[in-house]
């Protein structure tokens, strides 16, 4: 029996192409091939659907989408996003959050904060920028994150004037 390899596949059938890296992969000197980092973050997210509860911590998520409720504390993550069905009740420190629904107690949005018209906050907010579509609604302690809240004059205050 012959044990020289042939050039022809044995009766006509299909030889699959297998990818094999290259020797050059791992020569000293040469790059090293890194992951190819994901694209997007939603590989960390966590949607509560309608009619779910969930309460605790939330940790090592970057985006929560609630359309059910949630009572929980939310800290380190990317965005928030409460829609038109959905209810948080807790405490969040985030970089974005979209609300579209009910939002209850300390919301802190590092970046940017949206309410959408159907959107509804009631507690203490701080936002590095903020938008408030017609009809959405925030009531309680409210201010931007680099002003506290106590330095805001309310309107009709005297304004204080320096002599020069």
């Amino acid at each position: 029996m012959s044990t020289q390899p042939t050039s022809k596949p044995p009766s006509g059938g299909i030889v699959p192409e297998i990818p094999r890296r290259a020797a050059v992969d791992n020569i000293a000197g040469t790059p090293v091939r890194k992951p190819t980092p994901r694209a997007n973050v939603e590989s960390k997210r966590l949607l509560v659907g309608r009619d779910i509860s969930l309460a605790g911590e939330i940790t090592a998520c970057d985006v929560l989408v609630v359309e059910g409720t949630v009572e929980a504390t939310l800290e380190q993550s990317q965005m928030l996003e409460v829609t038109d069905s959905g209810t948080f009740r807790g405490k969040v420190q985030i970089e974005e959050a979209v609300i579209a629904g009910l939002f209850e107690g300390t919301l802190t949005a590092r970046d940017k904060l949206t309410v959408k018209s159907t959107g509804r906050i009631v507690g203490t907010v701080r936002f590095g920028q903020l938008e408030v579509e017609l009809g959405g609604v925030i009531k309680g302690d409210t201010g931007p994150l680099d002003e506290p809240i106590k330095d805001v004059q309310a309107i009709g205050e005297p304004k204080a004037t320096v002599a020069e």
